[in-house]
């Protein structure tokens, strides 16, 4: 069964492990300190996390992945850019769409935001590919938007509306 719920204390083993996975980080924000300690994983868990559209994904009562809608701000307080990331050891089997889902629904239920979107890295197929099969629709590419580890990508954007 796949939840999205708070993250607590007992997560941080299991963030750090995850999030030190170079294949789990490729394509995700610098943002992320890398490598991932314990004190990361604990701010994370009391602060970080904290907002109302932040939520961990739970498989079968396990921590697998995160996933959160940051709001815009300003005249983009009405839109949402949509993140995630899932343990490599469970790629492949339905939990991002489920939880992308998830949080779409709740997003567009419980909040004014009228729009999602998601930016991905060029290389991330699997993202992409997982978006589409969510319902969201390829809206622009932005040539060499993304600079990370002495290398540009473009920047796909993706965007589901209600």
């Amino acid at each position: 069964m796949i939840l999205l719920r708070n993250f607590s204390e007992n997560d941080t083993e299991s963030l750090v492990a995850i999030l030190n996975d170079d294949s789990v980080t490729q394509f995700l924000s610098t943002k992320i300190p890398s490598p991932y300690t314990k004190q990361d994983a604990l701010w994370w868990v009391n602060e970080g996390s904290k907002g109302e559209l932040i939520k961990a994904i739970s498989f079968n009562g396990i921590l697998v992945g995160c996933i959160g809608v940051n709001r815009g701000e300003f005249e983009y307080q009405r839109s949402g850019e949509i993140g995630y990331w899932l343990a490599k050891e469970y790629w492949r089997q339905g939990i991002t769409s489920i939880a992308i889902s998830q949080m779409s629904e709740y997003v567009f239920s419980n909040t004014d935001i009228v729009r999602i979107f998601a930016s991905v890295f060029s290389d991330n197929n699997p993202s992409m590919q997982v978006l589409l099969r969510s319902g969201f629709k390829q809206e622009a590419v932005l040539q060499k938007a993304i600079f990370k580890n002495g290398q540009f990508y473009n920047n796909h954007i993706f965007v589901k509306l209600r």
